[in-house]
């Protein structure tokens, strides 16, 4: 496969800035068998769902991973005080994290970034692209609480290209059902934002039942496939964890013949990444790399709520190993013709399986 197979001109007033107002108002076209196309909104999926389908949600907690400080002038080496924006990725310790760094040039092994509130980090490390290891002047929850004051909500960079984090997003990039315990995603699982208290309640009386998982999301949303052989990109590894109950769920709906229906990628890979050849999903935690591309064998999920995906991402390739890389293309064509709004804060699409 190559990476061109993947791409698709997307017109720029397509790509949402702000999200549906109410959520569950955004629009939902729903790609059914044979790549079969309609024309909803979000308050229509309990009639597109059947009674005892199970959706799985990701209930990670956003954390506010963008900060913008400042890095002083160098008594050594030169060079004048330089503003440093950085968006955390991965967390090494209990006072450390991985970040990229902007602009990368201006940052050395060694600088001291200061930031609001008293914050600042040490440049541990420097690595390609940006990539830099840091350690805070504070430690646990001390940092998680200077951080709820120093940062903002992460942005893609194709919204924060376009405008600035304000105090909307701090609730509109955090689904309803997010779980403050399960803090540590530095992108929201974005599916998930679209559904209400309402929509819960018409779900309920539909039939349909939840359950929940955590992962993560992590490096991965961010960084673009470079290589034009498929094949060579590496995903970064994103921690999961599946409790004893929720696997129960999943199993039973597996068990019975119920349709199991993620809502949104993370809780598809998640699943998949979790499952053994007959499709039983395992409780526990790990952390996940798995790469889906046409040609991949589903083990669990029958369908997905999802966004729509950015062109040549590994996201569009799931959805393309999903239900037909010809019938994703036709499903966007169609999204980008009827003015469908994309990505994080864009419209949503169920896709059934291929």
């Amino acid at each position: 496969m190559k990476l061109s197979d993947f791409d698709f001109h997307l017109p720029e007033d397509r790509i949402a800035l702000r999200p549906a107002r109410p959520r569950d108002s955004a629009r939902l076209l729903h790609v059914g068998q044979g790549g079969a196309l309609a024309d909803h909104t979000m308050l229509d999926l309990p009639e597109l769902l059947q009674p005892g389908d199970l959706l799985v949600l990701n209930n990670t907690s956003v954390i506010p991973a963008a900060l913008t400080g400042e890095r002083p002038a160098r008594a050594v080496g030169g060079g004048g005080p330089a503003r440093i924006e950085l968006n955390l990725h991965t967390r090494v310790s209990e006072d450390s994290w991985r970040a990229f760094a902007r602009p990368a040039k201006r940052v050395r092994e060694g600088d001291t970034i200061h930031f609001p509130e008293g914050l600042s980090v040490t440049v541990m490390a420097k690595a390609e692209g940006g990539d830099i290891t840091l350690q805070f002047n504070a430690s646990g929850a001390n940092l998680d609480a200077a951080l709820e004051g120093a940062g903002n909500p992460p942005l893609p960079p194709y919204i924060a290209s376009k405008r600035d984090a304000d105090a909307e997003d701090r609730t509109d990039y955090q689904t309803l059902f997010s779980d403050p315990a399960r803090k540590g995603s530095v992108a929201a699982p974005t599916a998930g934002l679209h559904f209400t208290d309402r929509l819960f309640a018409a779900l309920e009386a539909r039939g349909v039942a939840t359950t929940q998982l955590t992962l993560h999301v992590g490096a991965g949303t961010f960084l673009p496939v470079k290589t034009e052989n498929v094949s060579e990109h590496r995903m970064h590894a994103e921690w999961y964890e599946i409790s004893e109950e929720a696997a129960a769920a999943i199993n039973a709906a597996k068990r019975e013949g119920r349709r199991i229906i993620p809502v949104g990628t993370t809780a598809l890979r998640t699943l998949e990444s979790a499952a053994d050849n007959e499709g039983r999903v395992r409780a526990g935690s790990a952390e996940t790399a798995i790469f889906i591309t046409p040609g991949y064998c589903f083990r669990v999920t029958d369908a997905l709520l999802t966004n729509f995906h950015l062109p040549k991402s590994t996201l569009f390739m799931l959805v393309s190993a999903l239900a037909g890389l010809e019938v994703m293309q036709g499903a966007y064509s169609h999204a980008i013709a009827r003015g469908y709004r994309f990505f994080s804060y864009g419209d949503a699409c169920l896709i059934e399986r291929g």
